[in-house]
């Protein structure tokens, strides 16, 4: 026996000028169970949620909750239906503690003893675990993420549509919401999940609905589904699953870091002792649970955050103590793709066209900045990318995170850099975005560009890198060779259960680094053990 529809959509449709968002999609989420939304970025999935959340109200179509035709003109409104939403951006106040933000904008007396046995009782109820007292600047990703479901579920929200909720998650926070998750549909709830992430789509839903450009294609029981399956109902094509990585002639370093250390804001270490090289034609991937020191070690490279001490050079040249702006005057080709792309990597409220000109507007000659320049610049871009949107003027606020993406990684390639860094430069994007930016990469790798790659996805790292180093605590546990290493083996290195840089040799990993050893003496170590490519 079927459970009941909780919450049903009937033709919904959704203009933004001469983008249409969403046309006449119908499809339901029942009580008990969860639903995945899956789509191509820019399908019109947060769009869709955002009707039924109230942020948005539809052109056309009607919103049934429960058997009844509802009104949802508001968030409030449509708590009033009992349908919470939690954003892929938080929307909590930094400076008030967890209870403060779940009860911020409630009608109810301000009583934050009993908020907190109120927080504590749902906490125990589905298995989060939060301190109802901390302040939110205090937390890390994934407590914000628990008081923002925590918040909905308090308000009364049996309904929750949570939109990439595991994109700064690690492994470890993954499983552990997916058990939070469970425990929640096993109490009735209703849950909708957005994400790109077949993997987790196949690990946690019931059954999965997909949207093609704004329009409804179908729904599939999980079960009876796989990712080749509904890769092909996203795109509306069959698409290759396979990263082809590029095998070219490995030349001299370009980028050298020699006993790196870096410290956090807070004082304590990021980065201890890290000695590594990034050669011209290779991609060096770098693992490690977040936190481990990878997003100090790509600023400070870039010029972003200070070192304590060490060394980096780039092409026999010391950028210790450049600025991120003396390293472009000095005409190093270095590119930083950050892991925050609205925070750091763009100007939210600029349009494409504005964005494109911050890293050479200071070239001009005149008072005055070429924007019609920037402006063929960006219609090149927006056409190789196939980002979408309504103009080159349009503000990258209002595009979806993946054409965000596209946006901040084709002007980064488009200045010619000889050394890209970049962080995370999938998250949050569709498959077929994120084959299209791993294309990127290896084109950029075939014309000798050095890249250092940090992700979080083992068998893409495994795929696309010819090396990666491994990280835990600040400390590299070793280099290894992607051909000769397994996953299992990487995630014994990311937990410090293996470090070669205390061992010789060993046989499953092959050479362990010495971090004082020169390149050459590195390259020459290589030769011995004859393995060319390592």
């Amino acid at each position: 026996m079927e459970n009941r529809i909780a919450l049903e959509l009937k033709n919904i449709s959704k203009h933004f000028g001469k983008i249409q968002a969403n046309k006449n999609v119908s499809l339901d989420v029942r009580e008990g169970e969860i639903l995945s939304l899956l789509g191509e970025n820019g399908s019109g999935k947060t769009t869709l949620m955002n009707m039924i959340s109230g942020i948005y109200y539809p052109d056309e179509g009607e919103i049934f909750v429960r058997g009844e035709k509802a009104n949802i003109t508001s968030p409030k409104s449509a708590f009033s239906y009992r349908i919470g939403m939690i954003h892929q951006h938080f929307k909590l106040v930094e400076t008030f503690t967890a209870a403060e933000n779940i009860i911020l904008g409630t009608a109810e007396k301000y009583d934050l003893k009993y908020v907190n046995s109120r927080v504590s009782e749902i906490a125990a109820k589905y298995g989060f675990d939060i301190n109802p007292k901390k302040m939110i600047h205090e937390m890390s990703v994934s407590e914000k993420q628990t008081v923002e479901i925590i918040k909905v579920i308090y308000r009364g929200a049996d309904i929750l549509i949570l939109d990439e909720p595991t994109a700064v998650l690690t492994p470890q926070e993954i499983e552990k919401l997916f058990t939070i998750l469970r425990n929640m549909k096993n109490d009735g709830k209703s849950i909708i999940i957005i994400t790109h992430k077949l993997n987790e789509v196949l690990a946690i839903s019931d059954r999965v609905s997909i949207l093609r450009k704004g329009e409804y294609v179908g729904t599939v029981n999980t079960s009876e589904t796989n990712e080749k399956e509904l890769t092909e109902m996203m795109v509306g094509a069959k698409i290759n699953l396979e990263i082809n990585r590029v095998k070219i002639e490995k030349k001299n370093p370009l980028l050298e870091i020699r006993d790196l250390t870096i410290l956090k804001d807070d004082g304590s270490i990021a980065i201890d002792k890290v000695s590594f090289y990034i050669r011209s034609g290779e991609i060096l991937g770098v693992a490690g649970i977040t936190g481990c020191g990878q997003k100090e070690l790509c600023e400070a490279i870039a010029g972003l955050h200070k070192i304590t001490s060490g060394s980096i050079v780039h092409g026999g040249e010391s950028i210790v103590g450049m600025s991120s702006k003396d390293i472009i005057r000095k005409g190093i080709s270095m590119s930083f793709i950050p892991e925050d792309r609205l925070g750091m990597g763009l100007a939210p409220s600029f349009s494409i066209t504005d964005n494109m000109m911050l890293k050479t507007y200071g070239e001009g000659k005149t008072p005055f900045v070429d924007r019609n320049s920037a402006r063929e610049r960006a219609k090149a871009l927006i056409e190789k990318l196939g980002i979408v949107t309504p103009s080159t003027e349009t503000p990258v606020r209002r595009l979806s995170g993946g054409n965000v993406q596209k946006v901040l990684v084709g002007r980064e390639i488009e200045s010619g850099p000889n050394v890209i860094i970049t962080a995370y430069p999938v998250r949050g994007l569709d498959i077929n975005s994120s084959y299209q930016i791993y294309d990127i990469l290896n084109e950029q790798k075939a014309k000798g560009t050095g890249i250092l790659f940090v992700g979080e996805d083992l068998d893409v790292m495994l795929a696309l890198c010819d090396k990666i180093m491994v990280l835990c605590h600040g400390k590299m546990m070793g280099i290894v060779n992607a051909d000769h290493v397994t996953k299992e083996e990487l995630g014994l290195m990311m937990t410090g259960a293996v470090n070669l840089n205390e061992e010789q040799k060993d046989k499953n990993f092959g050479i362990a680094r010495d971090s004082q050893l020169t390149p050459e003496q590195w390259a020459e170590e290589e030769k011995k053990a004859g393995k060319e490519n390592r």
